[in-house]
């Protein structure tokens, strides 16, 4: 079976290389307790995009550090029905993520779940190419990526200023907002994406647990160690090469700087997960190394299931979608 890394036995197996902060379950405790102790001032704009068959808005909400963020929101047309004892019907929800240093994207290629009566609601992550704030001041470099954005800081103990922790609370937050909308059936929500878009998808099962299925295809933001020792520090993950030949080139700190990138590495939030979980992996893919995305998969505890595609990197897998689509429609 083709592979740039282990065997798929081995894969099934690996509890990753990258070590886990001492304080890593109450700095999320603690993190999760201040996202929820912020008044969101949700707001929902009409959109310039409608259609027949969807109501569409623009949601805005206050996330960490005061930032507006923003994700495109759609629910099925006219759902305003009422039961017999007079109260709204509910439908499920899916939560969409995108890949990394892109946007929530454009409008129609939401509607599928739409027509199947699901509403949606996709981020654009801060500080990317969407309509999001980034409004959290921080010390030293970003590199055309962000892992290391915040890195800095977190090397001097203040690990909550790094940038993937205020992106994967505005996850949970999004999620927590969309439950509590009056057309959305809380208990039947699931969360999907691709590349950072994975990895944002376990983030938010992560920190916001009532979320009944996900399907992350390929995550980003895992095994930070074990992308470095395989040489695999490019495209991505190419910042990391970066910071270590700008800021720490005899790796004097190399042991700091990879307890410090724990604090945001998702195989060690995967512990929390209780969702229903599909993922999809290229047994190829170079951009994000198997064996990383299996360190997170690895420590999910509940029900799961994978896709494994021998002959595919990151790439387009054919079916996935459809396989995705059809795991969440049932929610």
């Amino acid at each position: 079976m083709p592979s740039i890394d282990m065997p798929l036995e081995q894969l099934l197996s690996y509890e990753g290389r990258n070590p886990r902060p001492a304080d890593f379950d109450r700095f999320w405790d603690e993190s999760v307790r201040e996202m929820h102790a912020i008044d969101p001032q949700i707001e929902l704009r009409p959109a310039t995009f409608q259609v027949d068959c969807a109501d569409c808005f623009d949601l805005f909400w206050t996330g960490m550090g005061g930032a507006r963020v923003h994700a495109k929101y759609l629910r099925p047309k006219n759902d305003t029905s009422s039961t017999r004892t007079g109260e709204q019907k509910t439908h499920p929800a899916v939560l969409q993520f995108h890949g990394y240093g892109g946007s929530s994207g454009d409008w129609n290629d939401k509607l599928g779940y739409v027509a199947a009566g699901f509403s949606v609601a996709a981020l654009d992550v801060r500080g990317q190419a969407g309509e999001s704030e980034d409004a959290v001041a921080t010390l030293g470099p970003t590199s055309s990526g962000q892992i290391i954005r915040g890195l800095d800081d977190a090397l001097a103990s203040r690990p909550e200023k790094l940038f993937f922790r205020n992106a994967f609370l505005d996850c949970a937050q999004m999620a927590r907002i969309v439950m509590n909308f009056p057309e959305v059936d809380a208990s039947r929500v699931g969360a999907v994406g691709g590349s950072q878009g994975g990895g944002l998808t376990l983030a938010c099962a992560a920190l916001e647990p009532s979320i009944k299925k996900i399907a992350p295809t390929f995550p980003f933001l895992c095994d930070y160690q074990r992308v470095w020792e395989m040489d695999l520090a490019v495209a991505a993950y190419a910042e990391l090469k970066t910071y270590f030949r700008h800021f720490d080139p005899r790796h004097q700190r190399e042991s700091e700087i990879w307890t410090a990138l724990g604090y945001i590495d998702n195989q060690h939030l995967a512990r929390r997960i209780q969702a229903k979980t599909l993922m999809c992996v290229g047994l190829s893919d170079t951009v994000c190394p198997p064996s990383t995305q299996f360190a997170a998969y690895n420590k999910i505890a509940g029900e799961k299931n994978l896709l494994v595609y021998p002959d595919y990197g990151h790439e387009g897998l054919p079916g996935s979608n459809d396989e995705v689509f059809q795991f969440l429609s049932d929610l």
